[in-house]
């Protein structure tokens, strides 16, 4: 079984599959309906109308529609778009046991349903009526369905019988073969619905099938209601079960039945045109089969029984062939998916998607052709001829492949080749190595002529492995022992073992291809080691997860490991070179191999459930297109590429990879194929866009993006100032538009904040003329006189004092009649803001006599004296002073034209007659293509700038007319071009009152940590302890703080760095950011945490190896240690965090198994032991340690004479996995002579409180069994379960030690 999806919930009664979407619906005992999408394992959408359990659940196959029927008699249909119950039909007297859509429910707008009544109906969904009810069964009716093709119901009883019923009458009357109806059925409409209107019988809306509603019409539809119609007839009643039956279905295709009974059998049925008659009996479940099913692809049968098992049945042989058991849960129903190989089973506890074997074919490529396994056929599809119609190649059988064992002569259940391995070291001949999973894995040799068509086996050529088998060179090949102790087998070619090689890890359960000769790469664990077999070196290691394959390219310089949910991509020498990971899972793998574009080993493409994409050695990874159905790449050339559908048939799909070739060819600087790309190719995306920017290419992104603000970005980083005025103007153009619509003063700021940003870049680069621009533009008056003092620009500097005069800016004022030397004007300032002795000091020193004598005025006036005002000033002891001069603007070097600017090198992209690496490429750029610069600025070229006072007309074109009203600058003023606009235009705006303002003070770290997040470990960070403790305890009702104490000193340790200052002062601390990898997070940074995920994985991995050692005390402490920081933890993605809920349920599971065994120890009592080691094999630990603690209930209850319970522990042990390995083969012996032994006793010596049919939680405080329905409190943090009878809400849990039982709260919260 391969599970693809497991859910958690209440008990599940009925399941659906999606016809098209990857969604399943589960209709569960407490009557709500989920609606899942399996292939993320995600809630959608939950129902929760019904009152009581609902039992059954079906899709329309075309419309966006469920129908359901529960046990509060309602059969409801749901449109799950609008997310709301349609409507209602009413009619059932009893519990509805399942109800269906009709196979083809275009013409037919049936739904069946089958009930507790005794009864079956039929209902219109469309006219929302009943159209028949089906009566013959004197028993619940547990199930109904349609046939898929036929107008045939089959419907299972508690009575004992299977009937099959005839709906053709009824079909002829929707069709209208029969328009003409007989009064007596009742007045049928359109869709031949009875008219129940009447009686409120059949429908909630008031929608009845009939016009009219005599009393005639009323008295045949309450008949029809009681005795049903003869529209619908039984064709055949089949008995046989002793017992009530609990599930009919029809084959999809032959005319099979089979039925699943309490009678703890599943039967098969035929059906023929007059009579129907039991085929065979399949006996094997040990309770009550709760449902069955065909399989849609396979001649097989699936059934499902409280004994919590899963079978499925070989139809042809009629034997079983494969069970799957579920500890603790028993299974009630089974669904099939219409077109995918995919089953659903939903049991006490939940649900569980799953497959019987895996699609993929088995395939390799050799000497440019592809090997594969259709069947049990070994094809060659060789791609360099061409058949009739196919363009891919050709396929060549070459051998029949024999399977040995039971298990491999059925179809359906995994016994298939899984993995093929080709010689690429033998030239001479072909040999392949066929490896699958039956009987434990095993291997099989196939030797064949290469020029020839055919193939031979030698006799003797198979043997045992596990996993795949690969080529060390031309004459020998290694295997994985299937033993304990898993050693590397080297074979030669006539399958004689030649040497034994112990891995140099433990754990090593696959190994994969070298890419040389003598080399194997060997999966432990999550790492992947390149190992040399003669010299026994470990030439390399890397981390990979979940690994599936490994895929050389065609050049062996490198090779990609597959994994689960990732591909890591390394060099020969096992060096990272990148890792990607994915949220679904991937499929396949190859590398590109086409003889031109430079893309030959560079490009590996891998395909997804639905997706083909691509990953470069360089980390860049997209997606190249979508499919309909799965497909594994096998090859890629020239865009198109081989590969190979789920029935193992070549397929061929066309590619667009012009995205990674350009990625790679900017990655390699291939300039010239790059413009070349740019220019003629139809790139486009977001993707496009930040990856040159990110490569350090902001010139070429600057070709794709269309935003406005992202260009402007852009041009200054790769110093085009001609773009970045572009920009400017059209983002100054919709700030204008945003503002006259009523728009936000937001927008002006960033308007600003863009022409302050262009002026930055134009001062670094020396271009005066546009930083004067910036600057009127922000109204900058200060830099903007600063600016006109070094360009030596007298004139616009007096028109900057005249501005700040009619501004009434003192300061402005001042500052310009210094920068002018205009000292009259600084005596005035000075006079009019009332510093009068500093006006007289201005104007004495500077000689103004006629100034000094009218403020002297002012200041006797007010009652002042200006004695010993200058005497400081004016001493003769001060020679310096008395020399000084009057300060005058300097005389600037430069006048009029830009300085010398920054030079700004040109890329290559630029100029590509300066690259060096395009000289041997075979793209040419044409000569004459336009450049970026003047494509990108074509309205600011040169000319525009030739001299500063064109410039600052252009600048300042907009409020011209309102300046010249305002100031009337007079004749003092010389203006050299009377016919040019007023520069300051722009500054009408600026109001009277704007006086200098402080910055605001910035933020410390550790109040923008308490303020962006509500994670507790962040407000720990931050000191913040009192709302770290606060957020503890309504999260996860945290009480004692002692047990987190040194976990959250750490926190807050850990979130900042010290460093030493000069000598004598103290040290800095320096806030540690998590979020600042780009750039600086500013006031939405966020602390970095000191611990992690994988600090917990390795304290959980030695928690492990402690209670393996049976060091108890050491690994609860470790368990306890894991649960105390899991608070702490900040997790960045979903996969962390649930990961973390996972390591919690794992850590208080183990707490309290090791609580169990230490109990245990101290128990004297025979019967309380055997209890004890029974709830310890409850827990949900890992396999190799439920085997520990079966093995030791096992031998406990064997002691003290309990033989039941010790024989069920004997059988739970031997249907582990781990017991076929050799390492346990002396327990298994020991398990089955206990069996044995326990069979043959049969009693039990002491009464148990243990059942262990029924499934329960654990008292985690008294150590006793909490059944369904009992009253219990729960841990508000780690979940531990204790009984209303333990008294513990309220009190501190004794699994985690500081959180309260019983508090209802939101839970652990993961993220920030």
């Amino acid at each position: 079984m391969l599970t693809k999806f497991e859910s958690k919930s209440a008990r599940v009664k009925g399941l659906a599959f999606h016809p098209v979407r990857p969604w399943i619906c589960a209709s569960l005992h407490n009557g709500v309906i989920q609606l899942w999408d399996y292939r993320v394992g995600t809630i959608i959408d939950r129902f929760e109308e019904h009152d009581g359990p609902v039992r059954g659940i079906d899709f329309h196959l075309k419309e966006p529609l469920l129908v359901s029927g529960g046990d509060d008699y309602k059969v409801k249909v749901w449109d799950y778009k609008l997310r709301r119950c349609l409507f209602t039909l009413l009619g059932h007297l009893d519990y509805i046991r399942t109800v269906q859509f009709h196979p083809n429910p275009t013409v037919f707008p049936w739904i069946l349903s089958a009930s507790d009544d005794q009864t079956l109906r039929l209902w219109n969904h469309e006219t929302r009526s009943c159209l028949s009810v089906l009566t013959g069964h004197n028993h619940y009716v547990m199930c109904a369905s349609f046939h898929l093709s036929e107008d045939l119901i089959v419907s299972a009883s508690l009575d004992q019988t299977v009937r099959v019923w005839d709906t053709a009458g009824l079909r002829k009357k929707q069709t209208g073969e029969s328009a003409g109806a007989s009064p007596s059925l009742g007045g049928i409409g359109a869709y031949g619905g009875l008219g129940m209107g009447s009686n409120g019988m059949g429908q909630t809306n008031g929608v009845g099938g009939s016009g009219g509603s005599t009393a005639a019409a009323t008295a045949l539809n309450v008949q029809a209601e009681l005795f049903g119609t003869n529209d619908v007839i039984v064709k055949y009643v089949l008995e046989g079960h002793d017992r009530g039956v609990n599930w009919a279905a029809f084959h999809p295709t032959l005319p099979l039945l089979a039925s699943a009974a309490d009678d703890r059998q599943v039967k098969l049925w035929r059906m023929s045109e007059t009579k129907a008659w039991e085929v065979d009996t399949l006996r094997g479940h040990a309770n009550n089969v709760s449902c069955c099913l065909f399989h849609p692809r396979h001649d097989l049968v699936v059934s499902n029984s409280e004994d919590r098992s899963i079978r499925v049945w070989d139809v042809s042989k009629r034997v079983g062939v494969q069970t799957f058991r579920r500890e603790g849960d028993r299974f009630w129903i089974l669904a099939a998916h219409r077109r995918q190989n995919l089953l659903a089973a939903g049991h006490d506890s939940g649900m569980i998607v799953f497959k019987l074997e895996r699609e993929r074919p088995a395939s390799t490529l050799g000497a440019g052709k592809l090997y594969y396994v259709r069947g049990r056929e070994l094809f060659c599809h060789d791609y360099s001829r061409s058949g009739s119609g196919s363009t891919s190649g050709v396929d060549i059988p070459l051998a029949s492949l024999r399977r040995v064992g039971q298990q491999a002569q059925t179809d359906g259940i995994g016994s298939a080749p899984r993995f093929l391995a080709y010689n690429h070291h033998n030239a001479t001949e072909g040999n392949i190595l066929v490896c699958s999973d039956v009987d434990g894995g095993c291997y099989e040799l196939v030797t064949f002529a290469l020029s020839g068509t055919g193939g031979s086996v030698s006799d003797g050529k198979r043997g045992s492995c596990l996993g795949p088998a690969v080529f060390l060179g031309q004459n020998r090949f290694a295997v994985l022992e299937r033993a304990a102790n898993r050693h590397i087998i080297v074979k030669n070619l006539n399958n004689e073992t030649t040497k034994r090689v112990t891995p140099p890890a433990p754990n090593v359960d696959l190994i994969f291809d070298g890419g040389a000769s003598g080399r194997i790469i060997l999966r432990s664990d999550d790492r992947a080691i390149l190992f040399e077999v003669q010299s026994r070196r470990v030439l390399g290691e890397l981390s990979a997860t979940k690994l599936k394959s490994v895929v050389w390219s065609p050049d062996g310089s490198k090779v990609a490991l597959m994994c689960k949910y990732g591909v890591v991509i390394a060099d020969r020498q096992f060096e990272q070179l990148c890792s990607i990971t994915d949220t679904v899972r991937i499929k396949s793998g190859t590398w590109d191999s086409s003889p031109d574009g430079g893309t030959a080993s560079q490009m590996f493409v891998f395909t997804t459930l639905h997706h083909v994409k691509y990953v470069l050695p360089t980390g860049d990874t997209g997606t190249v297109r979508t499919l309909e159905n799965p497909l594994y790449a096998t090859r890629i050339v020239n865009d198109e590429l081989f590969c190979l559908d789920r029935e193992a048939r070549a397929r061929v799909v066309s590619l667009d990879t012009t995205e990674a070739k350009f990625k790679l060819a900017l990655s390699q600087k291939r300039y010239g194929q790059v413009m070349k790309m740019v220019r003629h190719s139809r790139l486009c995306g977001r993707a496009i866009a930040s990856n040159p920017q990110s490569k350090g290419f902001p010139e070429v992104a600057l070709h794709f993006v269309r935003k406005t603000k992202q260009r402007f970005r852009l041009a200054l980083a790769c110093d085009n100032i001609e773009a970045a005025i572009e920009s400017a103007f059209a983002l100054e153009q919709s700030v204008e538009v945003e503002n006259s619509g009523g728009g936000s003063g937001s927008s002006s700021g960033s308007g600003r904040q863009v022409w302050g940003d262009l002026g930055i870049e134009a001062l670094r680069q020396g271009n005066h003329q546009v930083v004067e621009m910036s600057y009127q533009r922000t109204k900058d008056f200060d830099r903007l006189s600063f600016l006109y003092l070094l360009t030596g620009n007298t004139e616009k500097l007096r028109k900057m004092l005249k501005i700040a005069h009619m501004r009434g800016d003192i300061m402005g004022r001042y500052h310009n009649a210094l920068l002018l030397g205009d000292a009259q004007e600084r005596v005035a300032v000075l006079e009019e803001s009332g510093n009068l002795n500093l006006a007289y000091m201005s104007a004495k020193i500077h000689g103004l006599e006629e100034a000094a004598e009218r403020v002297k005025v002012a200041i006797e006036t007010t009652g002042g004296s200006v004695d010993g005002l200058t005497d400081k000033v004016l001493s003769p002891e001060k020679g310096s002073r008395a020399s000084g001069k009057l300060l005058q603007p300097p005389t600037p070097i430069m006048r009029g034209a830009n300085w010398a600017t920054l030079d700004v090198q040109k890329t290559t992209l630029e100029d590509l007659e300066a690259a060096e690496g395009t000289r041997h490429e075979d793209t040419v750029v044409e000569p004459s293509a336009p450049s970026t610069k003047q494509e990108s600025a074509d309205a600011w070229d040169d000319g525009e700038f030739g001299d500063g006072d064109n410039l600052d007309d252009d600048g300042f074109g907009d409020d011209d007319d309102a300046w010249d009203d305002d100031l009337d600058l007079g004749d003092d003023i010389p203006d050299p071009t009377p016919k040019a606009i007023d520069e300051m235009a722009d500054l009408k705006d600026v109001k009277d009152g704007s006086a200098f303002q402080m910055p605001p003070a910035g933020r410390p770290a550790a109040a923008c940590w308490v303020s962006n997040s509500s994670h507790a470990a962040d407000h720990l960070s931050a000191g913040s302890v009192s709302s770290g403790m606060q957020f503890l305890n309504r999260q996860i009702a945290a009480s004692d703080f002692t047990v987190l104490r040194e976990a959250m000193i750490g926190c807050y340790l850990g979130a900042s760095a010290s460093l030493p200052g000069v000598p004598g002062s103290g040290s800095m601390n320096v806030p540690l950011h998590r979020n600042d990898v780009a750039n600086h997070p500013g006031t939405e940074s966020l602390p970095r945490t000191a611990l992690k995920v994988k600090n917990l994985n390795t304290a959980l991995r030695q928690a492990y190896r402690y209670f393996q050692g049976g060091k108890f005390n050491d690994a609860l402490a470790a368990f306890t240690d894991v649960l105390s920081k899991i608070p702490i933890v900040v997790t960045d993605t979903k996969s962390e965090a649930g990961e973390i809920k996972e390591m919690l349920e794992i850590a208080r599971e183990y707490v309290t198994a090791i609580r169990i065994k230490s109990r245990m120890s101290e128990e004297k009592d025979p019967a309380r032991s055997t209890e004890l080691s029974a709830y310890f094999t409850h827990c949900n630990l890992q396999p190799i340690h439920l085997l520990l603690a079966l093995r030791s209930a096992m031998g406990t209850a064997f002691k003290h004479k309990n033989f039941i319970i010790a024989a069920s522990f004997a059988r739970r042990l031997l249907e582990l996995p781990d017991m076929n390995s050799e390492r346990n083969a002396d327990l298994r012996v020991k398990a089955t002579k206990v069996l044995q032994k326990s069979e043959q006793m049969a009693r039990n010596e002491h009464t148990l409180n243990y059942n262990e049919s029924v499934s329960f939680s654990l008292d985690c405080k008294n150590f006793l069994p909490i059944y369904s329905g009992d009253a219990s409190e729960k841990c508000s943090y780690c979940g531990s379960a204790y009984l209303e009878s333990s008294a513990m809400k309220g009190f501190i849990c004794v699994t985690c030690n500081f959180c309260a039982v019983g508090v209802n709260t939101i839970g652990l919260v993961t993220g920030s």
